[in-house]
């Protein structure tokens, strides 16, 4: 038989996240802080729609874009909230999570040869997506004594003739890191200089912890080259609903809904609805929400000075990123030791690039209870280590 498999998918590698959940799904009495998740609850009312929705059969497919209620009030959220205006009906659709869309995005953009930049240390999808759209994935690493936001030299630096879509993975997953108004003012010069376009994965924007959080599309000359890319996952805790939502000019939005007809049809009509009450009554759940992260944020940040473990403070989403370059391992012997020898699961630095070695991805996800327990086997195991040195 000859071979049934696509060798550009096989030259894929699966998430290098997921090697230690499954090796501590064998474990007993395992603290995870690697899962990306949310530890709340979808709130009540939220809920509560959905299940309205149901009761009153309403099972149907929804248009291929999405309910027009839904696009109407994520139109008037974006204007409220990050001073961005789109048409609804020509400018935005709803998709299956923010991954589609980014998935859809690229497949409408780029033809073979095209070149994508995307900072590293980064969300694991981004990469695959623009091989997968035929595109060239062209790595950006981001640096430590940056705070891993990406900078207008290291952009100018990397763009060739060839380069066509810069993704902007802000805030960051696994770095935590943010981009403020300054730093996307900088970035749009050189975008605009060099006519491309900008692929902004936003699903953490709610979670921001120094200042609002700023999307590039607001500022002058980037809405008309930005595809902005959110949704309900993290800040509404709603992960296993699937949905998120894309705006952009209408010349990419259509084609990107031409592919969503195809492959798609439409995002499940329940998490629609439910989303509707989301976006519409959500704004206090939410803020509750960024306000617990954001006291776990500052206990993660006090512990690991007390232990003596390096790491830049973050400002958005619900990750940190210490540094254990000081103990003579690698990111993935040193999650491995830990796993081994304290039940405590963190991916490593390299599952978001190469440029990751040296680090942690620690989610705070988390309760305190749990996140304390987790902290104190931590730092049994450094102080184990920091013995053998």
């Amino acid at each position: 038989m000859r071979n049934p498999l696509s060798e550009r998918i096989v030259d894929i590698p699966f998430s290098g996240i997921r090697k230690f959940f499954d090796i501590a799904a064998e474990m007993k009495d395992v603290i995870s802080l690697g899962v990306g998740e949310p530890d709340f609850d979808t709130p009540w009312h939220i809920r509560d729609e959905g299940i309205y929705s149901l009761e009153k059969g309403r099972t149907a497919y929804t248009s291929n874009a999405g309910l027009k209620e839904l696009k109407i009030e994520i139109a008037k959220y974006l204007e409220r909230r990050f001073h961005v205006s789109y048409d609804y009906d020509m400018e935005m659709m709803i998709t299956v999570g923010g991954s589609e869309a980014i998935d859809m995005a690229m497949r409408a953009m780029l033809d073979p040869g095209d070149e994508v930049l995307i900072p590293q240390p980064s969300y694991v999808s981004y990469v695959p997506c623009a091989v997968l759209a035929n595109g060239t994935p062209v790595v950006i690493n981001l640096k430590e004594e940056n705070e891993f936001r990406l900078t207008a030299e290291e952009l100018e630096a990397a763009i060739t003739p060839k380069t066509k879509i810069l993704v902007l993975p802000f805030p960051n997953n696994p770095t935590g890191a943010i981009m403020e108004r300054k730093d996307l003012e900088a970035l749009a010069k050189v975008i605009i200089e060099h006519d491309l376009y900008v692929v902004s994965d936003e699903i953490y924007a709610e979670l921001t912890y120094l200042d609002e959080h700023v999307t590039i599309a607001s500022l002058p000359g980037m809405r008309e080259r930005t595809v902005l890319i959110n949704g309900f996952s993290k800040a509404y805790s709603m992960t296993g609903w699937r949905l998120g939502y894309a705006c952009a000019p209408k010349i990419i939005l259509e084609q990107m809904l031409k592919i969503h007809q195809y492959a798609i049809m439409c995002a499940p009509s329940t998490s629609q609805y439910a989303a509707v009450e989301a976006v519409r009554n959500g704004d206090a759940d939410v803020a509750g929400m960024r306000e617990e992260y954001n006291g776990r944020r500052r206990y993660l940040m006090h512990r690991y000075q007390e232990m003596g473990l390096s790491c830049f403070e973050p400002y958005g989403a619900f990750y940190t990123f210490p540094c254990i370059k000081a103990y003579g391992m690698s990111s993935d012997e040193f999650a491995t030791r830990m796993l081994q020898e304290e039940k405590v699961v963190v991916v490593p630095g390299t599952a978001f690039g190469a440029c990751g070695e040296g680090f942690l991805r620690i989610s705070y996800a988390y309760s305190l209870e749990q996140l304390k327990e987790a902290l104190d086997r931590m730092e049994s195991f450094l102080t184990k280590i920091r013995q053998d040195l």
